[in-house]
């Protein structure tokens, strides 16, 4: 029966992650769910803003803390490790909720591209940051990434695995893809509020910040392995010659 539970406990996780992260979708793209970036009745702008850097902080400080091993190490005196992830992917998605929630509209425009030639690019663009988003968790274990891998072994009374370290597809070219499009997504906007530009400065940040921690993280697992793959692999922009290189040997 606990095992079961368990699996229900990993899959539901899984399935509010993903519609966490599918909301997101709307919301940033300011289409189809039913609060958006854009939407409510504008207030203070200066209310907003310091509401709004609240929130990001908030993601920010749960997303970063609960990733770092040595939160980890403390939250496993409380919480066995194979619940750790799919807990993490759960409390992440909440505070999510609370962002788009009680995010406040800034409705004026920075920019407005009426220009068709300009609108299907951008849009283009947009959903090739998302796409980048789930095929970078596909191709680095999604099972894992949502927790359910973990509960999985649990379940099964297997040894509880760590993905090692690996570079398949994109990750031969660029060491971030996941957060790569995440950046493509949050700044591809043919309209641009000041509400759409201070989650993209404010999230950008977090990013930028956050890649220093876990790259830091990355050298104490894996040594000069990941040292090595630093040197030789940008961050988010892949070297031409690596591509072309890889296009000639198929």
């Amino acid at each position: 029966m606990k095992k079961t539970l368990a699996l229900i406990y990993s899959y539901t996780s899984y399935l509010v992650g993903l519609g966490a992260i599918l909301y997101t979708i709307g919301f940033v793209g300011d289409f189809l769910v039913p609060k958006t970036i854009n939407s409510g009745v504008p207030g203070n702008p200066r209310r907003a803003v310091l509401v709004n850097l609240g929130l990001l902080a908030l993601f920010g400080i749960q997303h970063s803390l609960m990733a770092r091993p040595q939160f980890k190490s403390w939250w496993s005196e409380i919480l066995p490790k194979p619940f750790q992830r799919s807990t993490y992917v759960l409390l992440t998605s909440a505070v999510l909720s609370t962002l788009f929630w009680l995010w406040q509209p800034l409705p004026r425009r920075l920019w407005n591209l009426q220009s068709i030639w300009l609108k299907i690019p951008l849009w283009t663009l947009y959903a090739l940051g998302w796409g980048l988003v789930f095929l970078s968790a596909r191709m680095i274990n999604s099972g894992h990434f949502f927790g359910i891998q973990q509960i999985k072994e649990y379940a099964q009374e297997k040894r509880l695995t760590s993905p090692a370290f690996q570079t398949p597809g994109l990750y031969r070219f660029i060491r971030h893809p996941l957060m790569a499009g995440f950046l493509i997504a949050f700044w591809a906007a043919p309209e641009m509020t000041a509400g759409r530009m201070l989650l993209a400065l404010g999230l950008t940040a977090y990013i930028l910040l956050a890649l220093k921690f876990e790259e830091r993280d990355l050298v104490r697992r894996f040594g000069e392995r990941y040292r090595r793959y630093r040197k030789q692999v940008p961050m988010f922009l892949p070297r031409l010659d690596a591509v072309l290189g890889s296009l000639r040997k198929k």
